[in-house]
């Protein structure tokens, strides 16, 4: 008994063996394809403020309430959340299918008591019939022509993708969170900037009723100043409407529900460093989408071997070792062992082109892959282009507009002195405060651009201008 024990183990170890020693593989082994691109991108920024240190880079902004906000946004945010499921789940269908390449043993038992017939065509002594059973078995398909090695390997492809797939939910929401931050923060100095102006022309109302009764203007310009001063103050209203739905929104994406945030300026933020002249474009591959579509390209490459390993014969491998009896006290005594051993093979003969239609399926489905892949590159690089020349061209404005506020101040400020001492009309001191307030919003709202631009800078780049391995 014991020899036959040992010849079945032998069996197993040497079918397994060669199950783990083959080496064919069915398909092509991936290879990366070629996308022709620039070398480099079109729109270049030629300024001194360049870095390249961007571990966390919204941290450049040196905005300590922000960098509280994504603290709790990349913890508690839904979406974030719903990504690491998906990694996780990736990962336990990535151990599933690894688990396949190992043999699977079963520890069965029975007990059964039945009747049978003394009557039918094999005479049994007694019509009742017991059965004692205890054994292990194991059936695994040996893996010669690599299908399941191509399925670990899609497998594989597909968790990798899942973390790249978590990485983009994570810029995304960075780089969402730090545009309406900035929203919020521009919305702040625009109310800030009425206020100012809602007080110019509160004393302009004010002196206007004075000059009126004293005989000196006529009602006109009392109406006008009101005018003036109710438009102005229904459109600090509107920015304090403006601001709670930002707000709002800002609480949706960090989970606090009793978040608070005080008032600041736009001026309070730092302005990020921005990427050296001559970046060159293979930074793309760093992006976490660009990184998923490659994976995603990678199982559907392995999809397309096991799809043409159905072409193949299926070789199994089935074993049983164990004891029987029909007494429950027999069952560890000599002559109860029992032992089973096989090897089984399938070939489809004929499935009505089936099989081959499969492989259709999944060559046709890779082709669809590599269109996206390529199409996630070209995308990346317009959306870098295009965020280098709104960086440039905002910047250029920005600066333009700072002078214009200020100029426009001096003619304010020139235009109420004449008002005051009676050397100019009511018009020409109004027009002068139109003027500057919305010089002032015009110039603020340009610099909310710029920032946000340097957003879409960090998140077209993947999150930074070094490559990430």
């Amino acid at each position: 008994m014991m020899i036959k024990n040992k010849m079945l183990i032998r069996f197993i170890i040497l079918n397994l063996f060669l199950s783990l020693i083959s080496c064919t593989l069915v398909g092509l082994d991936y290879k990366r394809p070629d996308i022709a691109i620039p070398t480099s991108y079109h729109q270049e920024v030629q300024q001194n403020n360049v870095a390249n240190n961007l571990n966390m880079w919204w941290k450049l902004y040196e905005d300590p309430i922000l960098n509280g906000l994504m603290d709790k946004a990349l913890i508690t945010n839904t979406d974030i959340n719903a990504a690491i499921a998906r990694v996780e789940e990736s990962d336990a269908y990535l151990k599933e299918v690894g688990a396949a390449l190992l043999p699977e043993i079963d520890l069965n038992s029975q007990a059964i008591r039945n009747r049978v017939t003394t009557k039918g065509s094999v005479p049994f002594i007694t019509g009742l019939r017991k059965d004692y059973l205890v054994k292990l078995g194991t059936s695994f398909e040996l893996d010669f022509w690599g299908k399941l090695r191509r399925a670990k390997e899609s497998a594989r492809a597909e968790f990798v993708a899942s973390q790249h797939s978590k990485d983009t939910v994570e810029l995304t929401l960075q780089s969402l969170l730090t545009s309406n931050y900035l929203s919020l923060r521009s919305i702040d100095s625009q109310i800030v900037a009425s206020k100012e102006n809602v007080q110019y022309r509160e004393e302009a109302l004010a002196l206007t009723k004075k000059r009126l009764e004293s005989g000196l203007v006529s009602a006109l310009d009392l109406h006008q100043a009101e005018a003036a001063f109710n438009n102005l103050s229904a459109q600090l209203s509107d920015l304090i409407r403006q601001r709670e739905i930002i707000f709002n929104q800002l609480v949706l994406l960090t989970g606090d529900m009793q978040l608070t945030i005080p008032e600041n300026t736009l001026d309070a933020l730092n302005m990020p460093p921005i990427p050296p002249a001559g970046l060159p474009s293979s930074l793309l591959e760093s992006r976490p989408d660009v990184k998923e579509a490659e994976q995603m390209m990678i199982a559907a490459n392995a999809n397309i071997g096991i799809a043409k390993a159905a072409l193949f014969p299926t070789i199994s491998l089935t074993a049983n070792l164990g004891v029987e009896s029909a007494a429950l006290s027999n069952l560890n005594k000599s002559g109860s062992s029992i032992w089973a051993g096989g090897l089984g093979l399938s070939l489809p003969i004929f499935d009505s082109g089936r099989t081959r239609a499969k492989i259709d399926q999944t060559t046709a489905k890779q082709k669809q892959v590599l269109s996206y892949y390529q199409s996630s590159i070209q995308n990346a690089f317009k959306e870098v282009n295009n965020a280098l020349i709104a960086l440039r061209e905002y910047s250029e404005q920005e600066n333009d507009l700072k002078l214009t506020q200020e100029a426009a101040k001096k003619a304010m400020d020139i235009s109420s002195n004449r008002y005051k001492a009676g050397y100019s009309g009511y018009i020409e001191y109004l027009d002068a405060q139109r003027i500057y307030n919305e010089a002032s919003m015009t110039y603020i709202q340009k610099r909310q651009l710029r920032l946000i631009a340097s957003v879409e800078l960090f998140k077209s780049l993947g999150g930074g201008w070094q490559s990430h391995d």
